[in-house]
Formats: C-alpha cells, sequence, structure tokens
C-alpha cells in the first residue's frame, strides 16, 4: 500500500510539473488516503504484536 502511495505522490508531482493541476490534486489526494490507511494498519499490527496477537504468540505456546 506504501507502494501505491509513493507512486501516485510521483504522479502528482510530475503532473504538476507539466500544469495538469487537476490531475496533480487528484493523484496527491488519493496518495494521502493510502498513506494514512497504511499509518492506521502499521500502528495496529504493531499493537496487536506487543500484545500477543497472532503468529508470535503460536510460537511461544
Amino acid at each position: 500500500m506504501l507502494k501505491y502511495a509513493l507512486i501516485f505522490a510521483i504522479v502528482s508531482l510530475i503532473a504538476g510539473a507539466f500544469g495538469f493541476t487537476g490531475i496533480a490534486a487528484g493523484a496527491a489526494g488519493i496518495a494521502k488516503v493510502l498513506f494514512f490507511v497504511f499509518l492506521v494498519l502499521t500502528v495496529l499490527f504493531v499493537v496487536l504484536a506487543l500484545l500477543g496477537f497472532g503468529a508470535a504468540r503460536k510460537a511461544l505456546r
């Protein structure tokens, strides 16, 4: 997901450089949404790992 956020950010920068402001704004918006979804999922998985859910808990049994 972070890969797609970076791709849309690069597309936004290139489109903005060529003057396609509508496309640049749309791509930047998509990149922001994907980045924040990535952050939320990352924090969620780190918290779950620290609490001992998932594969780490099964490995310790």
